[in-house]
């Protein structure tokens, strides 16, 4: 397949047209599901015209477009009732959504590489038997570390010894904290201030995703979040983003107006809970996202199992166009459940 260049929403919809018939061509499953529920293939001229997969079909079939022999990596994530998605990548696709997110990163923070302060434990990335998408998020960043310190212990505490000496050595330095939003804010945000602790991250920038539904249920907003960081290590340029191992690489980066945008390889739409069409800017559904990156496996179009809304033609402060995503929860078992009607 042809290396991917987005110049307007066409090009997005003529690439991701050819990423199904590829994928029907080459994985059977994926091949039964689209012609079971979707006509018309050959006269798609619009992003609401690419069929879905519901994410939750990573966690219940094995999904590939590849032989065997070509996988390169297995990436895993939980999920419930023990359930977990495994997604097959073949070194092509690796080298698409590392190229992908130094893109994505350099826009946002610039290039080069950082000190990197990890906020999470080393065991994360220790454990070969699993690769889950924590360890491949802390990987994935890790491209853009010089040196890495684990700011959380094998009992995951915070190593204030470890954390002090790395921030000694690299004083005066920009520094890359790195973590998943639950671990920063309960592992060591809120354990800062238990201990009454100081740790300087002024000169930092930090940069988070995942583990938003916890700090829902505890009325943590994303100003919260924000606030309270600055308020505990001095650090004020803090970036959400959102994403799943399910479309490793393309990512929606928080630009500084707190808007997540689509980057120039994805794409975003909402879709009705009750008989999933496609809604309006701003209405609020079940959130679908695009990508032309996922070549080893069917994961170009998925349906996921977030609810938000999405805004296609925002015209954001920031420059950025594209579509933004606003992600307000999950969706709940039972709904969860018909949208696994659509392929069970």
């Amino acid at each position: 397949m042809k290396k991917y260049k987005m110049e307007n929403v066409d090009m997005l919809v003529k690439e991701l047209s050819e990423l199904t018939h590829y994928h029907k061509n080459n994985c059977n499953l994926y091949s039964y599901y689209v012609s079971t529920f979707f006509k018309n293939l050959n006269s798609t001229e619009d992003l609401k015209q690419i069929p879905y997969l519901p994410v939750r079909a990573f966690k219940e079939f094995e999904l590939k477009s590849i032989k065997n022999n070509e996988v390169f990596k297995i990436m895993t994530s939980s999920g419930t009732s023990g359930q977990f998605s495994k997604i097959f990548l073949d070194k092509s696709t690796a080298q698409l959504q590392s190229k992908t997110l130094v893109r994505i990163f350099a826009d946002t923070f610039g290039n080069g590489r950082y000190p990197m302060l990890i906020i999470d434990s080393e065991m994360t990335v220790r454990n070969r038997q699993t690769f889950s998408a924590r360890t491949a998020a802390i990987n994935g960043f890790s491209m853009f570390s010089r040196k890495r310190c684990f700011a959380l212990n094998s009992e995951f505490k915070i190593d204030f010894d470890a954390i002090a000496k790395f921030l000694c050595e690299h004083k005066g330095q920009r520094i890359f904290v790195f973590g998943f939003t639950f671990l920063i804010w309960k592992n060591f945000i809120q354990e800062i201030r238990t201990a009454k602790r100081n740790i300087d991250l002024e000169n930092a920038f930090i940069l988070h995703g995942g583990g938003w539904k916890k700090l829902q249920e505890q009325s943590v907003s994303n100003d919260r979040f924000k606030d309270t960081i600055l308020e505990t290590t001095g650090c004020s340029n803090v970036r959400n983003y959102y994403g799943m191992v399910e479309q490793t690489g393309t990512i929606f980066m928080e630009c500084e107006y707190g808007r997540l945008h689509a980057c120039s390889a994805s794409g975003a739409l909402t879709r009705s809970r009750r008989d999933f069409s496609v809604l309006p800017d701003g209405h609020e559904g079940i959130i679908q996202i695009f990508s032309t990156i996922q070549r080893s496996y069917p994961g170009h179009s998925l349906l996921t199992e977030d609810v938000g809304s999405t805004t296609c033609n925002h015209d954001c402060p920031c420059g950025q166009k594209g579509a933004v995503v606003s992600i307000s929860g999950r969706l709940q078992k039972a709904e969860v459940r018909g949208c696994s009607d659509a392929y069970s």
